[in-house]
């Protein structure tokens, strides 16, 4: 079902069973599989491809070219970079051990979850099997292999974690103006120069809190007044 207030291009490949939001835009050569549903808000880019049974939340963006394969879960406000990769197979093969065709009984879909706000970098590739946290930020041309905690920064092959995001996106500092390391003390605070949150590291389930207070940038033990 298209929402009558959706727009589509004509060129889009909406299939029978897929389901389109209000206020929807799908532009050129997309494709929409059956069963996969795109909430309301979304942007799906030209050449994107949205495989059978996925689920898009409100406000998700997917940009030209990506590709989201069956067995991902897209929460709400994630970004999906141009040419990004959303794979669901660990072990793939075109053919059995006996050398026939495989089908789908031969393979076991090895889901991903996009954590709510967060953002996939252009070309960027999430292995099947790895969540992405919420508000988190993979770089362009990553390969993520592993999960990625809530507001991590992560790049590289394999993916690993340079910094911390904001809400906002914008990269945390520390107690002193400096990036906000990758794996810092339990209870170092981080903070946004851009919308002035405040977070703190939490280092079991390893990642940031926001704080609903604001505290000073001297709050940092042993960091200079």
């Amino acid at each position: 079902m298209i929402d009558p207030s959706a727009r589509v291009h004509p060129s889009a490949d909406i299939e029978v069973g897929a389901s389109v939001g209000p206020r929807t835009s799908i532009w050129q050569r997309a494709q929409v599989r059956a069963g996969a549903s795109i909430g309301a808000e979304c942007v799906i880019g030209r050449d994107a491809f949205i495989d059978e049974g996925v689920p898009l939340g409100d406000r998700v963006k997917v940009q030209n070219g990506a590709l989201v394969y069956h067995g991902v879960t897209v929460e709400d406000g994630v970004f999906i970079g141009p040419g990004a990769i959303l794979t669901n197979d660990r072990y793939p093969r075109a053919i059995t051990s006996t050398g026939e065709l495989a089908r789908a009984a031969d393979w076991t879909v090895s889901p991903i979850t996009l954590r709510r706000g967060c953002s996939i970098g252009a070309g960027a590739v999430v292995v099947a099997g790895v969540d992405v946290g919420s508000f988190a930020t993979v770089g362009a041309g990553a390969i993520v292999t592993r999960t990625v905690p809530d507001y991590a920064l992560v790049a590289g092959n394999p993916a690993r974690r340079i910094g911390w995001v904001c809400a906002c996106g914008a990269r945390l500092s520390d107690a002193d103006g400096h990036p906000a390391k990758p794996s810092p003390e339990p209870g170092d605070p981080a903070f946004c120069t851009t919308c002035e949150r405040t977070f703190v590291y939490v280092p079991d389930p390893e990642t940031l809190v926001e704080q609903t207070g604001v505290l000073p940038r001297t709050s940092k033990e042993g960091a200079q007044a």
